[in-house]
């Protein structure tokens, strides 16, 4: 396991270098280049928008029709649920802020506005480290655990791969934040930005 994790690891730090090496050092991409990582892109979207769908499918089956074994109510007997009035709501706020602060950072790197980019990539991420914290008190105080019937089960999955979805676009956007700094992202050429956004 460890020995397959090194090797995705290097490849992903391989190819994203050689990615970044070609559409900076290199020249940039190209319009064909450019067009087939949206593409890429975008049939990746798809498939996260299929693998979300599930989760929501079995929580939404489930809460419909709730099965005899977890007592034919809807949450199940015995479990308590999180008001969502509290930090469900406080972190939907963030994450909006967030969604705010990168289209600002967007807008500043269409207008050639360097610092101003930065700027707003410095907020998105510090907003994305705030819900990562807010989400982690969530799942530290939750009334109960992924192993507490298909509640939990759902629950925790969907929110803690929707959490990594965070964590892995946090470090996109810090990577395109030092690349922002050092001027590589321009009105043309932002595809990785895009990406990352």
């Amino acid at each position: 396991l460890s020995l397959g994790l090194i090797f995705i690891l290097y490849t992903m730090f391989v190819w994203w270098r050689d990615v970044l090496r070609e559409s900076t050092l290199e020249g940039h991409h190209t319009k064909v280049v450019q067009l087939g990582l949206r593409y890429g892109f975008i049939l990746f979207i798809v498939s996260e928008v299929m693998f979300f769908f599930a989760f929501f499918w079995a929580s939404s089956h489930s809460s419909l029709a709730p099965a005899v074994e977890i007592g034919g109510i809807w949450p199940p007997k015995g479990i308590g649920v999180l008001d969502p009035r509290e930090i469900p709501f406080l972190n939907t706020l963030i994450l909006l802020s967030s969604g705010a602060a990168v289209t600002w950072a967007h807008h500043a790197i269409l207008a050639g506005k360097q610092k101003r980019a930065v700027y707003a990539l410095v907020a998105t991420v510090l907003l994305a480290c705030v819900f990562t914290g807010f989400q982690g008190m969530e799942y530290y105080q939750a009334p109960f655990t992924i192993s507490d019937s298909i509640y939990g089960s759902t629950f925790f999955l969907a929110t803690g791969f929707h959490g990594f979805h965070v964590i892995i676009g946090t470090l996109f956007l810090i990577i395109c934040g030092i690349r922002q700094y050092f001027g590589h992202l321009t009105k043309e050429h932002h595809v990785g930005f895009e990406a990352a956004a």
